[in-house]
């Protein structure tokens, strides 16, 4: 079993209204190891006034929080303390981006980061409008995936690069894009390459987030042919998250996914303690 999920939100996220002791008390009762809160902070969320979502949070109050509770289970559940990072590739923010994240690794003493991509062109391809209008499915995934890219290589705030092909979930439906199955990563391998290769010269964990199952992607992010192109390349940290920002959707189908991990390749999966990468065997 993998007995530790590293990627899992509470009520410190815009997203999510889930008490983060709810969480911990689900994760022992599934007979968890250890859980890593990893909650939203996307500095400049272009669609904050129409999503009425604000994704910042106040990080002093997050941390001491995150603190007593990792005091509280000590011994009934290991609680390690991150944040989920909302990468920007906008010209005018990366600057802003890479001090306000690096200030925030420099003033806490957390475990783990995320840097993932949920924004491009100020907005969120979430919403069909406006980033998917004029646009082929295609055009909007490679133009999203280009972004993945560009961000893994200007920004070092991060230790895993989170939910590779998070875009594949909003596809609007239509003639040329009946659901997921509709994907196919081959057509963008040559910007996935250097995604990736970026990540493994740079020492950084590629992300297997099970919510792409849960969305009925019948894959997690990143797919399947993204995961075995890793393994090919020499890639070897991989962190495992749910993604779940409620209980019952932690550890989300990590049975599965263990079976299915081995089947690519993998033997270990990757904890983060204070940024520093401990392997586990699948």
């Amino acid at each position: 079993m993998i007995r530790y999920d590293f990627h899992m939100h509470c009520s410190f996220s815009g997203d999510s209204v889930t008490p983060p002791e709810e969480q911990i008390e689900e994760a022992i009762r599934l007979g968890a190891e250890g859980i890593c809160f990893t909650d939203h902070m996307d500095y400049s969320y272009p669609m904050a006034k129409e999503s009425g979502t604000d994704f910042e949070f106040d990080v002093d109050d997050y941390y001491r929080r995150m603190s007593e509770l990792r005091d509280r289970y000590r011994g009934r559940l290991e609680i390690l303390i991150g944040i989920e990072y909302g990468l920007r590739n906008e010209p005018d923010l990366i600057g802003e981006m890479q001090e306000k994240y690096g200030r925030l690794n420099d003033e806490y003493d957390l475990d783990f980061t995320i840097g993932s991509t949920h924004c491009l062109e100020y907005t969120d391809p979430f919403y069909a409008v406006p980033y998917w209008v004029g646009r082929t499915p295609d055009e909007g995934l490679e133009t999203y995936f280009r972004a993945v890219a560009e961000n893994a290589k200007n920004y070092d705030c991060y230790d895993s690069s989170g939910h590779y092909d998070y875009a594949v979930r909003y596809v609007p439906a239509s003639d040329a894009w009946k659901g997921p199955a509709c994907y196919d990563p081959v057509k963008y391998m040559d910007i996935t390459d250097e995604f990736l290769k970026t990540l493994i010269h740079k020492g950084k964990a590629l992300e297997c987030n099970t919510a792409g199952i849960k969305y009925g992607l019948g894959t997690t992010h990143p797919h399947e042919l993204v995961l075995k192109r890793y393994l090919e390349l020499g890639g070897e940290l991989l962190t495992i998250g749910s993604d779940g920002h409620k209980p019952e959707h932690i550890f989300y189908d990590f049975k599965t996914t263990e079976d299915y991990l081995k089947n690519i390749g993998f033997k270990y999966y990757t904890i983060y303690r204070r940024h520093k990468p401990e392997f586990i065997r699948l």
